[in-house]
C-alpha cells in the first residue's frame, strides 16, 4: 500500500479516533487500502490529519482488536484478511486478552489481595523497548546515573501527567522513584525533621504510609473521616495536639474504601495545613481515569507533594514511580533519592522515556481501564445485593460485611474457598477500631470466567455465614 494514503474524517460530534477507524474501514471496504497493505506509522498519519499520535493510535488498536488491521512487531500495521466469522461490536475481546479459558479450572487459587492488570499488548511494546535499549542504549552501559542522563525522563513525566491537575511543573521538579512506595519514603525523607516525627494518615490508609513511617522511626495518628475524607476539625485537633509534620493522604481514589474527597474539602484541609504549617503527601497511584479534582500542590503548592506511578496503568513490574516537589523543594526531593540510591538504573531511565512518550501508550491505558471496567461489573453484577463501594475505573471494591462475618474470619473462609482478600484491619493504624469490611482487588490475570466464579464462592459465603462465628 502506498503510505501517502490520507483518509478524509467525517464531521460528527463523536471522538476523533471513532472517525480515523470509520475512515480505515471506508478504506478497506472501496478497495483503496488492499489486503495485506502497510498503514502509514502512527507519527506520519498524525501528523498528515492534524490530530495527536494517541488518537491514531487508538483508533488502530481498536481495529486490530476487531481483526480488521493486524500488528506485526517492528514491522508496522496491515490490512488483515476478512474474517469470515462473526466480529463482535464490543472493541475488545476481555476473555482473549487474559487468556483462553475453554479448559480452566474455575476452583483454582484467585488472588485479590492486589490489583493485576491485564495485558493488553502493552507487555510486547516493553520488550521491544528492552531490546532496543540492550542493543543501543541511549544512556550508555558504563556511567553512573545523573541528573543530565535522565531529563529525557523526567520530561516524559511531564508530558505522561499532563492531565493531572497538579499546578505548574517541570522536568526539574520531578524525581524518579522505584515504584510509588519508593516515591512516599523519598518524600518523607525530604520532609521529616527531629528524634520522633509525626504523620498523620487517614483512619483507614494505605498501608505504606505506616510502613514508611516505621523505617523513618516516625509516629503515624489517624485522623477521623467521614463520607467526604478527613474531618477538617479533626485535622487540626490532632496535628495540633501531636505537632504534625506531614498529612499523608489519598483523595482521589482513597484506599481501601474507594472514597473521593471533592475539592471544597481538599481547600479546607489544605488551609488547616497552611494555619498549622504542615506539609501534604498525595498518594495519587490507583488512579486510572481523568481526575476529578485540584491536588493539594495546585491547592497548596507550597507544601503539596504528589507522588503517582505506573503500576495501576501500564505495569507493576517495573518499579517506576514519581514524586512531584512542592515549588523550591525540588533539592530535597533529589537529595534524598541521590543519597540514598545514586538513582534508577540507567537502562530502566532510558525505557521511562521511551515507554511514556511512546504513542502507543494512551491506548493500551485505555484498554486497561476497558477491561477492568468489565471485571468490576462482574463483580457488581454478583455481589452488588450487599453493601459493596465500587468505581468503574478504580481497580479494587469495598465489601462491609454482613451481620455474622468479621473481618479476619471471612478473609480465612474465602481462603480456603481459594480467594485471597484483605482484611480492613491491615488498613488501619494498631489497636484501633477497624469495620467488618474487606477489600476485593481486580485480578485480570484469570479469565472473567474464574473471576466470576470466585466471586460467586464469595457471594456464598456471604449468604451462609457458619454456625460458629458471632455477632
Amino acid at each position: 500500500m502506498d503510505t501517502i494514503w490520507r483518509p478524509q474524517l467525517t464531521d460528527g460530534a463523536g471522538p476523533k479516533y471513532t472517525r480515523v477507524a470509520d475512515a480505515i474501514r471506508s478504506g478497506i471496504a472501496q478497495g483503496v487500502l488492499e489486503v495485506g497493505g502497510k498503514l502509514p506509522p502512527v507519527r506520519d498519519l498524525a501528523w498528515r490529519l492534524g490530530i495527536t499520535p494517541g488518537t491514531v493510535a487508538r483508533a488502530y488498536s481498536i481495529l486490530t482488536n476487531e481483526g480488521v488491521l493486524r500488528a506485526e512487531v517492528g514491522r508496522g500495521t496491515f490490512v488483515a484478511p476478512a474474517r469470515t466469522t462473526h466480529v463482535s461490536e464490543n472493541p475488545i475481546e476481555i476473555d482473549s486478552i487474559v487468556h483462553n479459558s475453554e479448559s480452566e479450572d474455575f476452583t483454582h487459587q484467585v488472588n485479590l489481595f492486589s490489583p493485576h492488570l491485564p495485558a493488553v499488548g502493552q507487555d510486547k511494546l516493553i520488550r521491544r523497548l528492552l531490546a532496543q535499549i540492550a542493543e543501543r542504549p541511549p544512556s550508555g552501559m558504563m556511567h553512573y546515573p545523573s541528573r543530565a542522563a535522565f531529563k529525557p525522563a523526567r520530561e516524559a513525566v511531564v508530558r505522561w501527567l499532563d492531565n493531572a491537575p497538579i499546578g505548574s511543573f517541570g522536568e526539574c521538579d520531578v524525581v524518579l522513584a522505584h515504584g510509588g512506595q519508593s516515591a512516599i519514603l523519598l518524600v518523607l525523607q525530604a520532609v521529616l525533621r527531629g528524634r520522633r516525627p509525626v504523620i498523620v494518615a487517614e483512619e483507614l490508609s494505605y498501608p505504606g504510609f505506616r510502613r514508611a513511617a516505621e523505617l523513618l522511626r516516625a509516629e503515624v495518628v489517624p485522623v477521623e473521616m467521614d463520607e467526604h475524607g478527613v474531618v477538617p476539625e479533626a485535622l487540626e485537633r490532632v496535628a495540633r495536639m501531636h505537632d504534625a509534620q506531614v498529612f499523608c493522604t489519598s483523595p482521589e481514589v482513597h484506599n481501601p474504601t474507594c472514597g473521593f474527597t471533592p475539592e471544597e474539602r481538599r481547600l479546607q484541609l489544605a488551609q488547616v495545613a497552611q494555619r498549622l504549617d504542615f506539609q501534604i503527601l498525595e498518594d495519587d497511584c490507583y488512579r486510572m481515569g481523568r481526575a476529578q479534582a485540584s491536588s493539594y500542590r495546585m491547592l497548596a503548592p507550597e507544601r503539596g507533594w504528589y507522588v503517582c506511578s505506573i503500576s495501576k496503568t501500564i505495569t507493576p513490574s517495573l518499579r517506576l514511580g514519581f514524586a512531584v516537589a512542592p515549588k523550591g523543594k525540588a533539592a530535597a526531593l533529589r537529595r534524598a533519592a541521590e543519597h540514598g540510591f545514586f538513582g534508577l538504573a540507567t537502562p530502566l531511565g532510558d525505557l521511562c522515556a521511551q515507554l511514556l512518550a511512546h504513542p502507543d501508550i494512551p491506548g493500551y491505558t485505555d484498554k486497561v481501564r476497558e477491561v477492568t471496567s468489565a471485571y468490576i461489573k462482574v463483580a457488581v453484577n454478583v455481589l452488588g445485593s450487599y453493601d459493596l463501594t465500587w468505581r468503574r475505573d478504580v481497580p479494587f471494591l469495598w465489601l462491609m460485611l454482613p451481620q455474622g462475618w468479621r473481618a479476619g474470619a471471612f478473609c480465612q473462609a474465602a481462603e480456603e474457598q481459594g480467594v485471597r482478600l484483605r482484611s480492613a484491619d491491615e488498613f488501619a493504624c494498631r489497636d484501633a477500631r477497624t469495620p467488618h469490611a474487606v477489600r476485593l482487588a481486580v485480578n485480570a490475570g484469570v479469565s472473567l470466567k474464574s473471576f466470576e466464579a470466585a466471586m460467586l464462592r464469595l457471594r456464598d459465603l456471604l449468604d451462609n455465614p457458619p454456625e460458629q462465628i458471632g455477632v
